[in-house]
Formats: structure tokens, C-alpha cells, sequence
């Protein structure tokens, strides 16, 4: 089977990734979860959330995520008075903590055959329902794959030969703010961007960082069943090369 990646881009005011979520405390990760880029993908194709085969399918593909720009981890503090218990009585005030990311911009990237990396672009250019990152009010703040007149020349998203690997490595810096990228010229040193990726454990001892488990791999979204498995991914480090940074893409 010949491969190919979808690389997306991940940009919005404010973003939130479930992961562990439980009763009035909700949680983010500090970078978008297995689980909310299938949700993603799967609004986008139209699949229900009761249809496994499908969440299954989008679930299996590979994902790797690379962090432009980190963000600050902010906290809503939400105060709700007057709810009642189950039987309608002893009314009272419950405080909720729901946590999300402001600011933060990545490059999430999935691999898998050809015509299903083709298939996943039309659809995330056009969806069958509105895309969000979490929340349905943290809307995107840019396209997630540009336009076909400015591919492979400005951030480079879209379908792309090669492997996860490749494009994470290799693929122009989504950074578009002149401040951040004036003061890359001012570190002295290099300037290195974090990922998070899938990874077989057969592979494990071909590696620097040791793989950890991330239980967000879905295998359920139906309402009242939503299951999940764990997944290995390794979290690492690439390089800012100045061809990521000019936007010049080796690849293309």
C-alpha cells in the first residue's frame, strides 16, 4: 500500500482537549488528543457518532502532532447556583474548573494510504458539519488546509507523500506571527519544536525516548458507551531548519 500524510493546520484563540475529564474538573492536554482529531475528522466526513466501523477506521490511521507554538493554559471558573439533586430538591451551588489552551498553534499530521489521506482533504476542506477544537465555541482561526492556489508555497497543508516521519520532520513552519519568528533569529543556538507521535512498539528500541501510553484512541463515540484504548505514542523533538522556516518544502 503507498502512503501518504494530510497535514492540518491546528490554530484557534482557545482550544480544548479532553482527556480526563471528570465530573466539575475538565482537563486539557497540551496538545490536540488521538480522540478529538478523529472527532474532527469524522464531523468533517459526516460519520455518526454511533457508526464504530467508520470511528475505528479514522482511529487506526497514524497521527503525529508537532507544537508551533505552545500557549498558555487558562482556566474558566464556572459558578452555577440553584441546582437541584436528582429528585428535584436541596437546591445548590456547584463550582466547575474547565481548562483550555489560548494561543496555541500545531501541525497535526495523519498517514495512510493515498486515497484515504484525498478523501479525509475534501472532506476537511468541505465539511459536512462545522469543525471545532474541543468546544463547539473554539472555531478554527484559520483555514485548516489552505487553498489550492497557495499550497505547497506558503504553510504547506494538505496531502503529501512520504511518512508521518518525513512531514514532521520536514514540514514548513506554521508560525505566521512576525514577532515569533523575529525571535528566532535572536536565540543563539537551535531552536527545537516538541512532537507527539504514534509509534509501533516493535520500533520501540530503534528509539531515543522511550514510548509512553496515551488512553485516547476511541473505539466508541455513541452517547452512553464512548470507549477508549490505550496507544503508544513517543514524544520528541524536531530541529527548526531554515528551509521550515523560509517555507521552502524539501518534499514537494
Amino acid at each position: 500500500m503507498t502512503t501518504a500524510t494530510l497535514a492540518l493546520r491546528i490554530d484557534a484563540p482557545m482550544q480544548s482537549w479532553g482527556v480526563r475529564s471528570r465530573f466539575t474538573n475538565r482537563f486539557t492536554a497540551t496538545e490536540p488528543t488521538k480522540s478529538g482529531v478523529v472527532g474532527l475528522l469524522a464531523a468533517a466526513c459526516g460519520v455518526e457518532r454511533t457508526d464504530d466501523a467508520r470511528i475505528r477506521e479514522l482511529a487506526d490511521l497514524r497521527m503525529g502532532v508537532r507544537v508551533e507554538r505552545e500557549g498558555l493554559l487558562e482556566r474558566d471558573y464556572h459558578v452555577t447556583q440553584d441546582v437541584p439533586n436528582t429528585k428535584g430538591k436541596e437546591h445548590r451551588t456547584i463550582e466547575s474548573n474547565r481548562y483550555y489552551l489560548a494561543d496555541a498553534l500545531f501541525l497535526v499530521v495523519v498517514e495512510g494510504a493515498v486515497e484515504t489521506a484525498e478523501r479525509l482533504d475534501d472532506a476537511v476542506r468541505n465539511p459536512h458539519w462545522p469543525l471545532f477544537f474541543g468546544r463547539k465555541a473554539f472555531v478554527p482561526a484559520a483555514p485548516l488546509i489552505e487553498r489550492d492556489k497557495w499550497r505547497r508555497r506558503r504553510w504547506g497543508t494538505g496531502v503529501h507523500p512520504g511518512t508521518l516521519e518525513e512531514r514532521l520532520e520536514e514540514h514548513p513552519w506554521l508560525e505566521n506571527r512576525d514577532e515569533q519568528r523575529n525571535e528566532v533569529g535572536l536565540v543563539n543556538g537551535d531552536v527545537w519544536l516538541r512532537t507527539v507521535a504514534d509509534v509501533r512498539l516493535s520500533e520501540q528500541s530503534d528509539r531515543t525516548f522511550p514510548a509512553e501510553l496515551r488512553h485516547d484512541h476511541p473505539e466508541s463515540f455513541a452517547h452512553g458507551d464512548r470507549r477508549f484504548r490505550s496507544r503508544p505514542v513517543c514524544a520528541g523533538h524536531v530541529k527548526l531548519k531554515d528551509a521550515m522556516i523560509t517555507g521552502v518544502d524539501p518534499c514537494s
